[in-house]
């Protein structure tokens, strides 16, 4: 198995869901008590959300910078950045250390294109709603139109992330929110949904969607499977 070098912290109540996922990944293509050959690398994401909301990207990247390096020299052999947000820094990653990204938009854009989805709506925290990184890399290499809610409802679901979900506090009137959110996307002519925050997942299931759901944090984590798993027999 080749070692994954996993950036987490940003929260840590999703690393921990990638740890385990990618660990039930493994063990379910190989059997028995196999687990995945993980580094971890869990950054203090106070400062990063500060830096976020500052508009201090270079302080961010700085942290990226360190942590890939640290990894690299760990002996990871691919970074997995559990975050959608700071894939916006994902230029500083592949320039700062030799090894692959497993970029995020990939598996969710794959697993678009293997379902037939061509329009797709994104809930996300404000920064990735708003800002092209991950729609403009959707719609250039996998051909999606991504939908997005409006201005009013973005802040809404960006505040639920930060105050809530980030902090393990799920809240039945936030789940409304989401639902609602996702409904007024299906309405716009979307096919599926993209939870395009690492967070979203703690609170929204398949149950509470009419339409199909894009979990990011799952299928990245299975992306991370697959190339650790490359060349394994099963």
């Amino acid at each position: 198995m080749r070692t994954l070098g996993l950036i987490g912290g940003m929260s840590w109540e999703s690393t921990a869901l990638y740890y385990k996922l990618i660990n039930q990944g493994v063990a379910g293509r190989l059997g028995g008590l196999h687990s995945a050959p993980l580094l971890l690398h869990s950054i203090d994401f106070a400062p990063v959300a500060h830096a976020q909301h500052v508009g201090d990207w270079d302080s961010a990247a700085q942290v990226l910078r360190d942590s890939a390096r640290r990894l690299e020299a760990g002996g990871a052999q691919a970074l997995v950045l559990c975050t959608n947000t700071m894939h916006k820094l994902a230029p500083v990653l592949e320039e700062a250390s030799s090894l692959p990204l497993l970029h995020i938009a990939d598996s969710v854009g794959e697993a678009a294109r293997r379902a037939g989805h061509g329009r797709v709506g994104l809930l996300a925290t404000g920064f990735t709603m708003r800002e092209p990184f991950l729609k403009e890399r959707l719609a250039q290499r996998y051909g999606l139109e991504v939908l997005v809610p409006p201005e009013d409802t973005q802040q809404s679901l960006h505040r639920v992330i930060y105050e809530e979900l980030c902090r393990g506090v799920l809240l039945e009137d936030s789940r409304t929110l989401y639902r609602r959110a996702i409904a007024a996307l299906g309405q716009r002519g979307a096919q599926a949904v993209i939870l395009g925050c690492t967070e979203i997942g703690l609170l929204i299931q398949a149950a509470d969607s009419e339409l199909p759901l894009l979990d990011s944090t799952v299928l990245h984590a299975q992306a991370a499977v697959d190339f650790a798993l490359a060349g394994e027999a099963a």
